[in-house]
């Protein structure tokens, strides 16, 4: 995908994935705020026109270019139905039926690793032992995160399945975008990718939640902050790392997600994180450092070094947000 020009962007880059991880796991806090207003489909379909007006908005005034084929349209389009539809449709279906922000974070940050298996057998790509490690820790470390709290949600295993139809979602429609939608526009693309959801969320919303909304200022509150903030923010921020040439590190930053949403859901809960969860966060972040570090030149050979990039890219590429 093409980003778009960010030459005025001024924060040093090395801040970037902070802001990033701080910008995507406030995404489920949001979500949860707004589900006490509405139903997961009616809010998520309030959240992608509010993104997708305002994308189309950005379109008009910079004039940026559209698909050049309906063919490569449709690749777009049937990426906003895995990525928008079915990962926050799920998302938000399962924590509205009781998984916790902290437990859906958990979820839905498996995607490193099922997108680096995908990826393997899907389009080729491999990666290092070093990298199998780093992801493998990092998963290690976000479940120690949030082990005391697995099992004491009131969800039932129907919720569950709900959210792993998110990471699903996440997961297919992030390889399927890394092969048939490279040169994407970032404005354009987002667009069509956001009307889709929005039109899937509408389908839903309209038979079985009637599209009742409490309006409250915390309802408007969430849904403005899930559009600009994760949207809109989160993704372009995602896609500046990755044309600065940072794409190698932004792979498995996912898996700090989870410890962070952990860490804002006790926050505004009052609690402190436990001491386990402390100890998982450096075991992630140690995750995070070996799956990104580069390689030594001895190490890198043409072929490594391509894989590399393109599992971190194919890593990375999930549109919000994706959130």
């Amino acid at each position: 995908m093409q980003p778009p020009r960010t030459t005025s962007f001024s924060p040093h880059v090395s801040a970037l994935p902070i802001l990033f991880i701080l910008m995507w796991s406030s995404g489920y806090i949001g979500g949860a705020v707004g589900l006490h207003s509405a139903g997961p489909f009616t809010m998520t379909f309030f959240r992608f026109t509010t993104a997708a007006t305002l994308l189309l908005l950005i379109s008009i005034i910079t004039r940026a270019p559209w698909p050049s084929s309906w063919a490569r349209a449709g690749h777009i389009a049937f990426v906003g139905l895995f990525i928008q539809a079915m990962q926050f449709g799920g998302l938000y279906s399962g924590m509205k039926a009781g998984v916790p922000a902290g437990e859906s974070a958990l979820i839905v940050g498996m995607m490193p690793i099922l997108t680096a298996i995908g990826a393997g057998l899907w389009l080729n790509e491999k990666l290092s032992w070093r990298q199998w490690s780093g992801l493998l820790l990092g998963l290690a470390g976000v479940t120690l995160v949030l082990w005391n709290r697995l099992g004491h949600g009131t969800a039932r295993p129907t919720a569950y399945l709900l959210t792993a139809c998110a990471l699903v979602g996440i997961t297919t429609g992030t390889l399927y975008q890394k092969k048939y939608c490279a040169g994407m526009d970032l404005r354009t693309g987002g667009f069509i990718q956001l009307v889709v959801g929005a039109v899937v969320m509408y389908f839903f919303a309209s038979q079985s939640e009637n599209m009742a909304v409490t309006w409250t200022p915390s309802f408007v509150g969430s849904v403005a902050w899930l559009a600009i903030v994760n949207s809109i923010g989160a993704i372009s921020l995602l896609y500046i790392m990755i044309g600065r040439g940072e794409a190698t590190k932004v792979a498995s930053l996912f898996y700090l997600i989870p410890p962070v949403t952990a860490i804002m859901a006790s926050i505004m809960l009052g609690e402190l994180p436990t001491p386990l969860a402390m100890a998982g966060f450096g075991v992630a972040a140690t995750g995070v450092y070996l799956a990104t570090k580069p390689a030594a030149k001895a190490e890198r050979t043409p072929s490594s070094g391509s894989a590399q990039d393109g599992v971190a890219l194919t890593a990375a590429i999930p549109a919000e947000g994706s959130k």
